[in-house]
């Protein structure tokens, strides 16, 4: 299937490994010019080494809003204005209700919801200006059914949610779309770090815990957001969703 991303100039956020490191190099095999940003320029060399065509790498910290406010101008300087952005600025440390101070929720707050907001901001004029434009964020499956132990997360990430998807209401005509992806238990060092286990742990766990019988991939991932970036996917906006493997119960 020819997505029609060829050419299409992409920026990727969090894209030195995992999640984000898995859409990039999707991106790249469609043939879209990748941009891919990350607090380590040399976490970001080594992913970029699997994409088929050499991304334009920026360094760039999703809790620096000032940064994030800059970084689609230089890669429009770079590469061209974005047409193709895909917000993922990693999760929150875990905790109960009320373990976290209220300095971390204040952190949480800039990382999951103004960061996504001041990208969006700097990235869309270009895109309703040219009647095309594809947003992607990173979210997670605690938006759908809230987790124990991520209350960072299960509150913050809503909020991202209700800010994509009123947005999404807004730009539709401009042939803009705005959607998220509610992640489930994809095999990467942050999902082992949250739980404490290797991840042949949690894949021997997945048997029996997950109806797919296995946890999801970056590549996987990165599939689902080439698709929700395609030209094939101009009538899907304002969705959330869930890339899980069966896990979630909710409707």
């Amino acid at each position: 299937m020819d997505l029609g991303i060829e050419g299409r100039v992409a920026l990727v956020l969090g894209a030195s490994r995992g999640i984000g490191a898995g859409i990039g190099a999707a991106l790249g095999r469609e043939g879209a010019r990748v941009a891919m940003a990350s607090r380590s320029l040399e976490h970001l060399g080594e992913a970029a080494a699997d994409l088929p065509v050499e991304p334009a790498l920026f360094e760039a910290d999703t809790a620096d809003l000032e940064r994030l406010a800059r970084l689609p101008v230089e890669v429009a300087e770079r590469l061209g204005p974005i047409e193709i952005l895909v917000t993922n600025t990693g999760g929150p440390p875990p905790g109960g209700a009320l373990d976290a101070p209220l300095e971390t929720w204040r952190g949480a707050y800039e990382s999951l919801v103004l960061a996504p907001r001041v990208l969006v901001e700097a990235a869309l004029p270009a895109m309703r200006e040219r009647g095309w434009g594809r947003i992607v964020n990173v979210g997670s499956s605690s938006t759908i059914e809230p987790q124990p132990q991520l209350t960072l997360s299960n509150t913050h990430r809503l909020a991202t949610v209700g800010f994509f998807k009123t947005l999404a209401r807004e730009v539709a005509r401009d042939g803009v779309t705005v959607n998220t992806v509610a992640t489930g238990k994809i095999a990467t060092d942050r999902l082992s770090q949250l739980t404490g286990a290797s991840l042949e742990q949690l894949a021997e766990g997945a048997k029996e815990s997950i109806p797919a019988g296995r946890l999801g991939t970056p590549a996987e991932y990165g599939d689902l957001v080439a698709f929700l970036a395609s030209e094939r996917a101009g009538y899907v906006t304002g969705s959330v969703i869930p890339l899980d493997g069966g896990l979630m119960h909710a409707i």
